[in-house]
């Protein structure tokens, strides 16, 4: 029955019982200094890193954005399967206008006047035959090059292959151009134009900036040391920038990232929102494992003769798909961030009597003193304390 009430008892002594800081004066310079310079160090802490480099204090908003793009430049070629030949921006940019990127025609396998009609498979392993039972009608390789007929005929005069029905004469794209055809892409130019938006604070901007005319835009060029604010960029340094060289990549092609970061300050003292401008390769470029590397596709243009026969040019693509990314986060003053890390500074602050009492608990020669002093518990019985204020001596 006893053990019940203590038990009790003391379960309500640990509920109700009222705690009071009580104030500890030690007058040791070593403690104090370690007192300080913990201060100091969450002082700095919360001022240097919490509100100058995070910008804790502000709100921040992501931004939406929108890009298009007018490629500029030509280039002429002289080639057996197309012959002379000007090109321009509605033939090298496929297609006009894309998904915040845009391609360039570097490098190209044409095939001249190709017919719907039947003709020798190309040869490889799953197409030589010897006669027509080897050649199963009807069938349909998708890495082939058509459906066959279910005949063997000569693909020359040593091989061949089953024939199909497709457009022919086939492709032939083991061998290609190099360097590349259209290598006087290099110099063709691009204006990029790129609006902005942060909805939460209600701002808008866009990379042709307020200070930029018409007459300067007709003869700027990015550059970063002399117009680092000029829209308008020379593929050959997009190129370079990101590492690369122009006509190494123009022979097989390859996708390249225009990235674009705004980041912002928008509070009044600061009100800093421009764009900046970095280049890098986006597709593997491995020096081992290079197989499929580059970037292509395939296109027709087809044609109808007099006598109604409808032919087509396939040309199998090389070229650079230039991916522009835009990306930012913007910051502003609010009141909310900056009372709930005003907060967190001052739990902080209250952290460092801590370190304090675990110095003297450890390192001071008077710690079981210091122990003592430290908390005292009152009962009912007890006469009330003069002072409020201790003072300890080591």
């Amino acid at each position: 029955m006893c053990k019940t009430a203590g038990c009790c008892q003391g379960c309500l002594h640990y509920a109700f019982d009222y705690e009071t800081p009580k104030t500890l004066v030690i007058p040791n310079i070593r403690v104090g200094c370690v007192f300080r310079f913990t201060q100091l160090l969450v002082v700095l802490y919360v001022v240097g890193y919490v509100c100058v480099v995070q910008k804790a204090y502000q709100e921040t908003d992501s931004l939406i954005s929108t890009v298009t793009t007018k490629v500029k430049g030509f280039a002429f070629t002289n080639t057996s399967d197309i012959g002379p030949h000007l090109w321009d921006v509605a033939e090298y940019v496929i297609p006009p206008q894309g998904d915040n990127s845009f391609f360039v025609l570097t490098n190209m396998v044409v095939t001249p006047e190709q017919t719907e009609s039947r003709c020798p498979e190309l040869p490889n392993p799953l197409t030589t035959c010897v006669d027509d039972c080897d050649c199963i009608e009807g069938h349909s390789d998708p890495r082939g090059n058509g459906i066959q007929t279910g005949l063997c005929e000569n693909y020359s005069t040593t091989v061949k292959t089953c024939e199909v029905l497709s457009w022919c004469p086939l492709e032939i794209d083991t061998k290609l151009p190099e360097p590349a055809l259209l290598s006087a892409a290099e110099n063709f130019t691009v204006l990029i134009k790129n609006s902005i938006t942060y909805p939460k604070f209600n701002f808008q901007r866009r990379n042709i900036l307020p200070h930029i005319n018409s007459s300067y835009l007709k003869r700027c060029e990015f550059n970063r040391a002399t117009d680092p604010d000029c829209p308008i960029f020379r593929l050959k340094h997009i190129v370079s920038e990101a590492g690369e060289e122009f006509q190494d990549m123009a022979v097989k092609g390859g996708i390249l990232g225009i990235l674009i970061d705004w980041s912002c300050d928008l509070d009044w003292w600061a009100k800093k929102c421009y764009p900046t401008y970095s280049f890098r390769r986006l597709d593997n470029k491995h020096p081992v494992n290079n197989v499929a590397p580059g970037y292509n596709f395939r296109f027709a243009k087809f044609y109808k003769k007099p006598d109604g026969e409808e032919t087509r040019m396939l040309i199998k693509a090389y070229g650079i798909r230039f991916n522009v990314i835009v990306f930012g986060t913007a910051g502003k003053f609010g009141i909310v961030p900056t009372i709930v890390n005003l907060g967190a500074a001052l739990s902080f602050l209250s952290l460092v009597p801590v370190v304090a009492d675990w110095f003297m608990l450890t390192c001071s020669r008077k710690k079981d003193l210091y122990s003592k002093e430290k908390v005292t518990y009152l009962t009912e019985g007890t006469e009330s304390m003069p002072m409020a204020t201790s003072y300890g001596t080591q």
